[in-house]
């Protein structure tokens, strides 16, 4: 079974400084029928104008993923990491029993998009802790590259929790698939371009829950196509 998210039905937030697409209940946006999927409770679609970003703030219990499209972020948190995530690196950080972080667009002169995303971890209370690694287009193309999961197995970042996270890039034709096991769902966000996912056609900013499927597959639908995949517990 897949029921597609739509992009044009996310949530909306606009600042001015910050235009972002709520694909689950964040802030202000409340929809009770989109409160998360399985352990994903957060895909926000932000993009920031140059120089502005996220001041000090703090989160608890929670994996946080920021995974960058066009641009730079530039983080800092109060446990004494510094970093700018750019395209084609994934950052997990774990804010477990508290962390204050801020986010900001690192260029003057250029706006960042990217998305960020909020798992549920297995054990609350856990030490705050992060990660980044950076994972080349080279690696996901025509397949779905492990960038995250519970083991950091392949080389991936570290999730706290039961998730295996999957990158692909394909070209317009191209075709890759993945097996769900049973117990198993997933959710897939189209990052940009277009697919056929078992033969529904989906568009950049579209999501879809995914059950009681064997099978995933993927054909790239336009000339330049990147997802994000999530394989989850039910």
């Amino acid at each position: 079974m897949i029921t597609i998210r739509p992009a044009q039905d996310r949530g909306t937030a606009n600042f001015g400084w910050l235009d972002s697409r709520h694909t689950f209940s964040f802030g202000n946006y409340y929809d009770p029928n989109y409160m998360g999927f399985a352990d994903l409770r957060v895909i926000n679609e932000d993009k920031v104008t140059p120089g502005q970003g996220f001041g000090t703030h703090g989160h608890r219990d929670m994996e946080i993923i920021s995974y960058v499209l066009e641009g730079a972020l530039e983080h800092k948190d109060s446990i004494g990491t510094g970093s700018v995530i750019r395209p084609g690196d994934v950052q997990r950080m774990s804010a477990g029993t508290g962390i204050q972080h801020s986010e900001f667009n690192a260029s003057s002169t250029e706006p960042v998009h990217f998305l960020q995303i909020w798992i549920l971890p297995e054990q609350e209370g856990i030490k705050p802790g992060y990660e980044q690694k950076t994972f080349s287009e080279e690696e996901k193309r025509g397949t779905f590259r492990l960038v995250g999961s519970r083991d950091g197995r392949d080389g991936s970042i570290t999730i706290h929790q039961d998730v295996n996270l999957y990158a692909s890039t394909l070209h317009d034709g191209e075709t890759v698939s993945h097996p769900l096991a049973g117990g198993r769902v997933a959710w897939l966000q189209v990052v940009r371009g277009a697919v056929q996912l078992n033969d529904q056609p989906l568009t950049a900013g579209d999501g879809a829950a995914i059950a009681q499927e064997s099978r995933i597959t993927l054909q790239g639908a336009a000339k330049d196509t990147e997802v994000l995949l999530f394989d989850m517990v039910a």
